[in-house]
């Protein structure tokens, strides 16, 4: 199966679902699940790339296991804070804008979902093809970095919601553990798992393409969906404690804090 057809292959089958959870968001009124079925869908596409490429049995074998784990967790975790609650904020201002026309926007935007599954997998295609065997330094390094973002995205995640189940925190902006050190560590780690793939294509056939996960992840973090929005919002619901919080906290990769401005 050549690479375009792969691509094709994986595009079909992610359009398919998402035309099935649109059709459920119709009926529902509720797009959250969206999320959650991009990160199931990119995961499954690294595992689907493991299984069909040409590439080193061993490298396809690590690709499907740090891949298919990295989607099953996020997809998990956007699963289980999203049970019992009303849509996310996103997608309900969204429903509000478009009005009459939310129906054929919400499926040009499911099917827009799609799309960057494929887009994200990309760097998963290059490392199925890389014939080279494992357990090069490159690919220590690709373990080492992948161990490092995973637990510092569920280190963050799990602070956070520990922070916000505490009553007395209602209005406040969380600022312990990794919250200290940036205004957004689950990003930054998000952003720094996508690195493991990248070592693990080197020595493939254009392995430099694996860089379009950093550098699309980082576009859609601070252009697309992640950190204007999730400011925007803050600064809405925290006020001038979250503006402190931005005169103090790096805005994405952890470093020391400055003092507050007396």
């Amino acid at each position: 199966m050549t690479s375009f057809i792969s691509l094709l292959v994986a595009w079909a089958c992610i359009a398919l679902v998402m035309c099935v959870f649109y059709l459920i968001q119709l009926r529902t009124r509720n797009a959250t699940s969206v999320d959650a079925v991009w990160a199931a869908g990119v995961g499954l596409t690294a595992c689907f790339y493991a299984a069909t490429g040409t590439g080193d049995t061993g490298r396809r074998i690590m690709l499907s296991l740090l891949a298919g784990t990295w989607g099953l967790r996020l997809a998990v975790y956007l699963v289980l804070r999203s049970v019992a609650k009303p849509e996310d904020g996103r997608y309900a201002q969204l429903r509000e804008k478009w009005g009459n026309a939310a129906a054929r926007n919400f499926f040009l935007f499911y099917q827009a979902q799609a799309s960057w599954v494929v887009l994200f997998s990309i760097p998963f295609l290059v490392v199925s093809r890389n014939e080279h065997a494992l357990w090069a330094w490159h690919d220590f390094a690709a373990l080492a970095i992948w161990i490092t973002a995973m637990t510092g995205e569920a280190c963050a995640d799990r602070q956070l919601n520990r922070f916000r189940k505490e009553l007395d925190h209602r209005g406040k902006t969380c600022r312990k553990g990794l919250w200290k050190y940036s205004r957004h560590p689950n990003y930054f780690f998000e952003w720094l798992h996508w690195f493991s793939y990248v070592f693990l294509a080197i020595g493939a056939r254009g392995w430099w393409v694996s860089l379009s996960g950093p550098l699309v992840m980082l576009l859609f973090l601070y252009k697309v969906t992640g950190i204007p929005y999730t400011e925007k919002r803050a600064l809405q619901s925290r006020g001038e404690d979250y503006r402190r919080y931005q005169e103090t906290t790096s805005p994405f990769v952890p470093w020391f804090p400055k003092r507050e401005n007396s």
